[in-house]
């Protein structure tokens, strides 16, 4: 008899569709807050335990193993570059979207139910103080253990990679730290391992939370929204990721099998974070260098986030129709070249979505307060665009390996069917 396999990716959709019906069982009940509340956060502050020396171990590793400043420096602009390009198709198409569907059209938002968003205000209002000059000069640390308590990854990355590179310019010298990051790494993801264990229950306890909280008749008043969000997330996910998948020599929906497990779970939980040492593990396992994926990841997760800055276009062009705003050609290039920018200098901020949008409406003429108006159900939304921010930054370490000729489709193609 054929025993039936409960692997991770089975455990954690359980875990979803449990904590869906906790949720709508016991909606509006502070209980399920109170008691599942720990548990979600439990698992989220394990996750972030590890990623930091994750991240630092795999890149003293690759970049001292493999790279010289030369090297590190070509992949660093071409890697910007490449975010850049993908994060510009991912807001036009965002724009282009919003005015063929018109989805805040018929709105009424004075009987919809708002949400607090004061957090958001004040942490958008420090932010737009910050001159473009200041937001670069924040990536240069000015004490690295500041930055790994802040976490703040722009600045960790910069300052590992060049203590990496100086580990390599001193030769056999910096061998026993090479072993010895080396060593790290391997420990670390050995304790992913343990953590994944406890990923079900994480899921559980988030979601029955969220669906607790807002209640799935929050969807309604705003389900030409949630629904044309998704569908853009979708169409960018096949179309625009899936022709660059192609051009890498791989299939979309292969890779889509590969990570299933860490889409399902980076869904729940609306966090990258949650899956980032897996997926760059199984990046390596694909054939992808270890220079290359513990450089290109890391960056990508503030650098290159795809889904999140579609949706800031679709919302800012929702709440513009939503309070009868004609927005002119001009005032869209404006939008544009505002997500543009402010998405970068606020990757590392908390609710980095709505920051980003305070900051962006107002420069077309948009009342901010309507945020308020869609708090309700970002979390929905959330989950999706951080679906499409992971796919976007996978993809992104295999184009990277293939533009440096280390990567071989075949072989990745082969570890992916039988992952």
């Amino acid at each position: 008899m054929k025993k039936i396999r409960f692997g991770l990716a089975t455990q954690i959709f359980t875990g979803l569709i449990l904590g869906v019906l906790v949720g709508v069982i016991w909606f509006n009940d502070p209980r399920v807050v109170t008691y599942l509340q720990p548990l979600g956060d439990l698992f989220l502050r394990l996750i972030k335990m590890i990623v930091i020396p994750i991240v630092i171990s795999s890149l003293v590793v690759g970049v001292a193993g493999a790279g010289s400043g030369k090297q590190v420096g070509k992949l660093g602009v071409k890697t910007i570059l490449y975010f850049e390009i993908i994060t510009t198709f991912a807001i036009v198409i965002g724009v282009l979207i919003a005015n063929i569907f018109h989805p805040g059209q018929g709105v009424d938002i004075h009987s919809a139910q708002k949400s607090d968003i004061s957090q958001y205000v004040e942490t958008s209002e420090q932010q737009e103080g910050k001159s473009v000059a200041e937001t670069f000069l924040h990536i240069v640390p000015t004490n690295f253990f500041q930055s790994i308590v802040e976490g703040d990854m722009l600045a960790i990355i910069f300052f590992t990679v060049l203590f990496a590179l100086g580990v390599a310019a001193i030769g056999e010298r910096g061998k026993p730290v090479v072993q010895f990051f080396d060593g790290v790494s391997h420990a670390m993801f050995h304790v992913v391992n343990l953590v994944m264990k406890v990923a079900p229950i994480g899921v559980f306890a988030l979601i029955g939370v969220t669906v607790s909280k807002f209640g799935l008749d929050s969807l309604l008043s705003l389900g030409k929204l949630v629904i044309l969000v998704y569908l853009a997330l979708i169409f960018f996910l096949l179309v625009v990721l899936g022709g660059i998948a192609k051009w890498a020599g791989i299939n979309i929906f292969h890779l889509f099998r590969y990570m299933k497990d860490e889409l399902l779970l980076a869904y729940s939980t609306s966090s990258s974070e949650t899956v980032l040492p897996r997926i760059m593990e199984k990046l390596e396992k694909m054939g992808c260098p270890k220079a290359i994926v513990s450089f290109v990841v890391p960056i990508g997760y503030t650098f290159n986030l795809d889904g999140s800055v579609l949706y800031q276009a679709i919302a800012a062009l929702f709440l513009a129709q939503v309070y009868g705003i004609d927005l002119t050609i001009v005032q869209q290039l404006t939008l544009i070249l505002v997500l543009m920018v402010t998405s970068k200098g606020m990757a590392a901020v908390p609710g980095t979505s709505f920051v980003v949008l305070l900051a962006t409406l107002g420069t077309i003429g948009v009342p901010a307060e309507g945020l308020a108006f869609i708090a309700g159900v970002d979390r929905i939304m959330d989950m999706a665009r951080t679906v499409v921010n992971l796919v976007g930054n996978t993809l992104a370490a295999i184009v990277m390996s293939k533009s440096e000729g280390k990567f071989d489709p075949k072989k990745g193609t082969e570890v992916m069917k039988a992952g």
